[in-house]
Formats: C-alpha cells, structure tokens, sequence
C-alpha cells in the first residue's frame, strides 16, 4: 500500500473532515480498469433523498421584498416555482447532491467518475459528470490557465454542479480543484449534506508516470507555464 498522507494545496478543509472521502492508491491491485485505485464498493450504495430535505415553502409577499443587485445586475428578484428540489428527488427516487472529485493530473479522477457514474446508473440511478477538460469545450472555452480563469473555471462548475444537484440529480465533478478556498466555496453553495469531497490520494510519481496528457512531459521542459508542477 502506498500513499500520500497529508497537507498540500490538496488537503481538505477542518470543517470538512467528516465530509470528506479518500480513495487510497494501490499499487498492486486493479480495480474498475483503474489501475493503482481501490474503489471501494460503499461508493455504490443508493442515496436516497431525505424527508427532511425539503426546505419551508417562500411566500410570494417574501420574494417581492427580495429583489436586489446580483454581480452586474439590479433588481433581481427570485422566482420559485412549486415543483420544487425535494418534488424531482421524489419523483428520481434518489438525493440530488454533488461528489466533488480532486487530484494530481493523471490520478485517475475522469476514469473514476465514469464508474462511479456507471455504478450508479445501473443502480436506477440518475447522474452527470462535469468533467473539467469536457467543460472547457463549451460553457468555459473563454477560460485559459492563468490564477483567476482557473478560479473562474472552479466557480462555474461548482455553478452548473449546485443546479443539477437541484434537479435532484448525483452530480459528479472531476477537476484538479487544488486549492481549499475555491473548493470551499462550491462547498458553501450547497446544503452540508449535498457536497462530497473526494481526494485521489495518487503519488506525484504515479501521476507522471501515466501523464495521459503529457502535460508532466511538456511541464518538466518547459514548454508550458501555470502547469500542474505549480501544484506540487
């Protein structure tokens, strides 16, 4: 067995502990064709949506008083409707809610969702993977690799994955997502029990050695900047 214990851009927040799951690498085991990854089948059990996750109606007389100024925009108001997240999870027959998935390039966090999401489905479970390369090639391809469109990019999943989970679907997002500040902030979008942090605990050397990307290949030489390096 081997893995890496500890901090790092990576290490969950203290509130966050008991939310917080770690997938262990294995270097001689494989599972799911993941190789290096023990997936524990736990991560298959149904989620089911909760009596007490359904929140007290808002009364049109509270949504009249509610309008206010939102990013660039005034005089938003929030309209609700009265089919409402806790109806779609009725109806789904599961707990709408977001697994967010984190870790080196190459860990294997896209590889996982895909099971996972597979497990799921065939369990009559419905999910969606907000893959973080897959986004970029429509909602976030204005976005490049500098601090503030990496943050950027973070923000808008976590965006897209808090309305799907209001939809009463499992969403599962895998991005690199280095930083606690800007997971926390996806986190802090959702009820407590919605946000499921996952970490692939993979060594930095299993990472490079699999570079599926060559980003590792391109970072070392050079070639490119803000690279996956500048999280180590």
């Amino acid at each position: 067995m081997a893995a890496i214990q500890g901090a790092g851009p990576f290490s969950p927040s203290p509130l966050a502990k008991s939310r917080f799951a770690r997938i262990v690498l294995e270097t001689n085991a494989t599972r799911i064709g993941l190789h290096g990854v023990d997936f524990r089948s736990s991560f298959l059990k149904p989620i089911k949506a909760m009596a007490n996750d359904c929140g007290a109606a808002v009364s049109g007389k509270n949504l009249s008083q509610m309008a206010k100024t939102v990013g660039k925009a005034t005089n938003i108001v929030w309209h609700k409707c009265s089919v409402d997240k806790c109806d779609r999870q009725q109806l789904l027959e599961q707990k709408g809610c977001v697994i967010w998935m984190t870790g080196l390039s190459g860990s294997g966090k896209s590889t996982l969702a895909c099971a996972l999401s597979r497990g799921l489905h065939a369990r009559g479970k419905l999910t969606y993977i907000l893959d973080g390369d897959n986004v970029r090639h429509g909602l976030n391809s204005d976005l490049g690799f500098k601090a503030e469109d990496r943050a950027e990019n973070i923000r808008r999943i976590g965006e897209v994955a808090k309305l799907f989970a209001d939809a009463g679907i499992i969403c599962i997002a895998s991005l690199i997502s280095p930083y606690r500040k800007d997971r926390d902030a996806c986190r802090a979008l959702l009820p407590e029990r919605d946000f499921i942090e996952v970490f692939l605990d993979v060594p930095l050397e299993v990472c490079e050695a699999r570079d599926p990307k060559g980003l590792y290949k391109l970072a070392r030489s050079g070639k490119i900047k803000g690279s996956v390096l500048d999280f180590i």
